[in-house]
């Protein structure tokens, strides 16, 4: 990265003071003959690492980060996002998460930077401080489920049964801390018999995550159901040295009033999700981001949460 920030800043230089486009081809020449055994002197390659240069070296948010991240996730968050800020949070996000290639790239097609923008919890009002960011960036608004292959017409069992045979899919959709427990998961309460859609447990928290799957549009009851859930696994299942349970509540559809509403008596630790089974994020995404004073406050929370 420090070379190709340096060669980044050279041919950016060497532009400005008259050079043509084709010097980038004779300079690319050079030095694939200079030096055979290194890749990455392409001409498309020059190319890019001069654009890389000229877009961060203007940003003061991004020149620190230059270096977090290998070239070819660069690249991708290059193409991919246009925005300062979104290109922090995923330079950032890959670092902490460990993510791949290939998962920046769908986390970036799937709207996670959005998606966390968005996200509708109570985690700030009910989880102690050492847990409430990262159990923030555990839990998006919406969840695409484009693997599915489902009707438009399903049930909560044909949604859960498709979750469960394409498990690698959807713990990747969910995050890289997730891990799968098991579905239909039994509680035994006074003798009765209770069962959770999916539990899955979330490394970094070293919590139990309880899943509620709805096929239809969020309800203030779906709220109690899944505090009832999570005081039973806080009491009978959770280990000494773990974390409270989280739950979430993973909806076809949801006011987000009535949401809002919902978590502000909720005491266990509770987010609300949608979910889609097609990729297009839906549209009334657009209207619903904040403004950028509060993106601003969101995103610093995050890169505080990244650094720390």
């Amino acid at each position: 990265m420090n070379l190709y920030w340096e060669l980044g800043k050279a041919i950016s230089e060497k532009q400005a003071s008259g050079w043509g486009k084709s010097i980038v081809t004779t300079l690319s020449n050079e030095l694939q003959s200079e030096f055979p055994a290194m890749s990455g002197f392409s001409v498309a390659n020059l190319w890019l690492i001069s654009q890389f240069y000229t877009e961060y070296a203007l940003d003061e948010n991004l020149v620190p980060l230059v270096r977090e991240i290998s070239w070819t996730k660069h690249i991708v968050i290059l193409k991919k996002c246009k925005n300062s800020q979104q290109r922090q949070f995923y330079i950032l996000a890959t670092k902490k998460f460990g993510w791949t290639k290939d998962v920046l790239s769908h986390q970036i097609a799937n709207k996670t930077y959005e998606k966390y923008l968005l996200n509708q919890t109570n985690f700030d009002e009910v989880l102690p401080e050492n847990l409430k960011k990262q159990a923030y960036l555990a839990v998006k608004d919406n969840y695409t489920f484009d693997f599915l292959n489902l009707a438009d017409q399903h049930s909560e069992n044909d949604l859960e049964q498709a979750l469960i045979k394409n498990i690698r899919q959807f713990l990747l959709e969910m995050g890289s801390d997730f891990t799968f427990i098991g579905n239909q998961y039994k509680l035994w309460v006074d003798k009765r018999e209770f069962k959770i859609d999916l539990l899955l447990f979330h490394r970094k928290l070293q919590s139990l995550i309880a899943i509620d799957l709805k096929i239809g549009e969020f309800e203030p009851e779906h709220k109690g159901k899944m505090e009832f859930y999570l005081s039973v696994l806080n009491d009978k299942i959770k280990l000494p040295h773990e974390n409270p349970a989280i739950g979430i509540i993973i909806c076809k559809s949801k006011n987000r009033t009535i949401v809002e509403y919902s978590l502000k008596s909720a005491t266990l630790p509770i987010g609300v999700a949608t979910y889609q089974t097609t990729s297009s994020l839906p549209v009334e995404y657009q209207a619903l981001l904040p403004s950028a004073n509060v993106i601003s406050q969101k995103l610093m929370q995050f890169l505080q949460e990244a650094q720390d």
